[in-house]
């Protein structure tokens, strides 16, 4: 799908600063949106919206469909009668608000939001004319998502393959017992799960209405202990003890001798194939309901991919095998259309991934901090551009540009830096934002700490670290009116500005009952 020329700023919801330890989907969320109509932003990239499992990672979540109730906020629902005021008056969670300290974030905000879900349940109101189209609508994914949710909770938080026998393997009279003893329990997950996406449908109405599409994240993986593998164990690689025979990570390469293993059980490629790819198309279908434009992570993995004996503990003695490739996106835009798809094309690629890419007409990404230095790593460069991609700074992975800069770039980066872009010093992340508006790339995204010149202690994620990441959250007024007119300026400049639209009235395409 062709897009048209336009800039944008990443940043994942959970790093605003919000009340309560996290960022969320109340009043600062509408402030950066306003920030992002005012810069001339056109699109607003984030991570994954699921709930994330135990690594809090966004890309390891527990349900490829279900929102993360963390996101969800708590002033917005006081101010809507879902809870009293009083209770979330100190919400401070003890956490420094440069960080997100997730095990006391989940003890404070999890039993404030299923209280105030059942005092929604007890009420009479126009919401519950749409509780009751949300759960009609959603029952697909949703009543698997909270049984999922409650049975787990019962068990200790358990892994799904060692509940009860008749529990894991989904035995119909055990589910539907299960389903009556604990309906209150499971009423209550279905009700935080519909606070959820009020709150985000009336977030990206208001953005829509700024000229600005939201750039979700398609996570080509999900978790073992998920309610997607327990729900669906026929498309996964498990074995008669419904156990992974392989799971999923990326082979030994300059930046890790054993490689990565990430643990995620692997897709029975030719399962999914027989089943048309219903699965699949379920879930890009629901993504296309969230956001405006998928990017799909680890692409490389529908062309092939690093195949690892779940018995191993490392990536090295894995194998490639072939992906679905062209057929599954066939199937998919055969169902859905022609796909707004950005393809994560970076990492170990082989010219079949391009070709695969390129017959589909999906827009790659140019990451500007990987450009330098290695001649193998010219692609990256600016000059050696087409129209259809999307340029980047960094990304969520890379270190902030001023962090590469000062501690990750080799002498010969940062010589090669000084001699394609001039003297650069302190000021090197507004040089490559500056870079990468200018060139001729469609879209070009920023990370939010680029814009603001941070350093190393603002990176969000460190691959193959297993703790410490996804924890960086914005300080408050940061993000100031001079920082957002010197962004438009330059966003005007190279021929990036959104088209200005109308204020909005109420919350745009979302329930005005949660918008600003």
């Amino acid at each position: 799908m062709p897009f048209t020329r336009c800039a944008g700023i990443l940043l994942h919801p959970t790093s605003l600063p919000s009340p309560g330890g996290i960022g969320d989907l109340g009043p600062e969320a509408y402030a950066f949106a306003d920030f992002l109509a005012r810069a001339k932003q056109g699109l607003w990239q984030i991570l994954p919206l699921s709930p994330p499992g135990m690594t809090h990672s966004p890309y390891s979540a527990i349900s490829a469909f279900a929102g993360n109730p963390l996101l969800i906020s708590l002033e917005r629902l006081a101010e809507h009668g879902w809870i009293d005021a009083a209770l979330i008056a100190t919400a401070k969670a003890g956490t420094p608000r440069n960080r997100i300290d997730f095990e006391e974030v989940e003890v404070f905000k999890l039993p404030l939001l299923r209280r105030a879900a059942q005092t929604f349940l007890e009420k009479s109101d126009g919401q519950r004319r749409r509780f009751e189209d949300f759960k009609r609508d959603t029952a697909w994914w949703l009543d698997d998502f909270v049984l999922f949710e409650v049975i787990r909770r019962v068990h200790g938080g358990a892994v799904w393959s060692s509940w009860p026998r008749e529990l894991a393997r989904r035995e119909p009279g055990a589910m539907r017992r299960f389903g009556v003893d604990h309906q209150r329990e499971l009423e209550v997950e279905r009700a935080i799960q519909f606070a959820f996406f009020e709150q985000w449908r009336a977030l990206r109405g208001y953005c829509s209405q700024r000229g600005i599409k939201i750039v979700g994240d398609v996570a080509i993986f999900v978790d073992y202990d998920s309610a997607d593998v327990w729900r669906n164990p026929e498309i996964f690689s498990l074995d008669a003890n419904l156990e992974p025979t392989v799971v999923a990570g990326v082979p030994p390469d300059a930046f890790s001798a054993t490689g990565q293993r990430w643990g995620n059980p692997l897709y029975r490629w030719e399962t999914c194939r027989a089943r048309g790819f219903d699965w699949w198309i379920q879930r890009v279908s629901w993504a296309l309901r969230t956001c405006d434009i998928l990017r799909l992570d680890h692409f490389r993995g529908f062309e092939s991919y690093w195949e690892i004996p779940a018995s191993e503990a490392t990536a090295v003695h894995g194998q490639w095998k072939p992906g679905p490739q062209e057929e599954f996106f066939r199937v998919l835009r055969d169902r859905l259309g022609d796909l707004p798809f950005v393809a994560e094309d970076l990492g170990y690629i082989t010219p079949e991934v391009h070709a695969l890419r390129d017959r589909l007409g999906i827009p790659g990404m140019k990451v500007l901090q990987f450009a330098f230095g290695n001649p193998g790593a010219h692609i990256y460069l600016p000059h050696n551009f087409i129209a259809n991609c999307v340029v980047y700074t960094g990304t969520h992975d890379n270190d902030t540009t001023l962090g590469w800069w000062r501690s990750g770039a080799s002498k010969e980066e940062r010589a090669h830096v000084q001699d394609y872009l001039g003297p650069v010093d302190e000021n090197i992340a507004w040089e490559f934002v500056r870079v990468a508006f200018a060139s001729v790339a469609q879209m070009a995204v920023v990370p939010v700490q680029d814009i603001l010149g941070l350093a190393s202690e603002a990176r969000m994620n460190t691959p193959s670290r297993i703790d410490g990441n996804w924890g960086w959250r914005l300080g408050p007024g940061l993000l100031t009116a001079e920082l957002s007119d010197r962004l438009a300026a330059l966003t005007g400049m190279c021929d990036r500005a959104s088209v200005p639209l109308p204020a909005p009235q109420g919350g745009g395409e979302g329930p005005e009952e949660f918008a600003a």
